[in-house]
């Protein structure tokens, strides 16, 4: 996050430094407040350009092994840019290295963890373990121990990527 801090001042100061070489290329004729404009600028555009690669840049350091299921874009009322171009605010991923197989009763089931990226005030990370049962797209989170969570058993689409990504390989 300091880094952040530090990497807009720069931006701030470069672009202050852009407009005071056009003020002193037009003989001082562009008046005094472009400067601290020109640097407000400049912060606003390092924000924008590093909220936009955030997906990019997170997407790069996955490893190869691992499948991005659903991605999340949003618009928000105080970036009125974001209602001509979303911005990506959260994705999903399956690592393929992760992924158990095994049948017990005649049933095909997978165990797999799930991660989710948050690009919030700071990013989040949140992972969680899922058995799935390949034969009747049932899905389940693992509690503690391993042991399913039947009340938060959920049915997904055999068309989901979730289940393209898991089930089908």
């Amino acid at each position: 996050m300091i880094w952040h801090l530090v990497a807009a001042i720069f931006a701030a100061l470069g672009a202050a430094g852009i407009a005071l070489v056009l003020r002193m290329i037009s003989g001082k004729r562009l008046p005094r407040w472009i400067i601290p404009v020109f640097a407000g600028l400049g912060m606003l555009a390092y924000q924008i350009h590093f909220e936009y690669t955030w997906f990019e840049h997170k997407r790069q350091q996955l490893p190869a092994t691992a499948d991005i299921i659903s991605s999340e874009q949003e618009s928000m009322l105080w970036r009125p840019w974001t209602y001509a171009f979303p911005m990506t605010v959260a994705f999903s991923v399956i690592d393929r290295d992760s992924i158990v197989s095994r049948t017990v009763n005649d049933q095909p089931l997978v165990e797999f963890i799930f991660y989710r990226f948050e690009r919030e005030y700071i990013e989040r990370l949140n992972h969680q373990r899922y058995l799935m049962n390949c034969a009747t797209a049932e899905l389940v989170p693992l509690a503690s121990e391993n042991r399913p969570d039947t009340e938060a058993l959920q049915v997904i689409s055999r068309s989901s990527a979730l289940y393209r990504t898991v089930c089908v390989r």
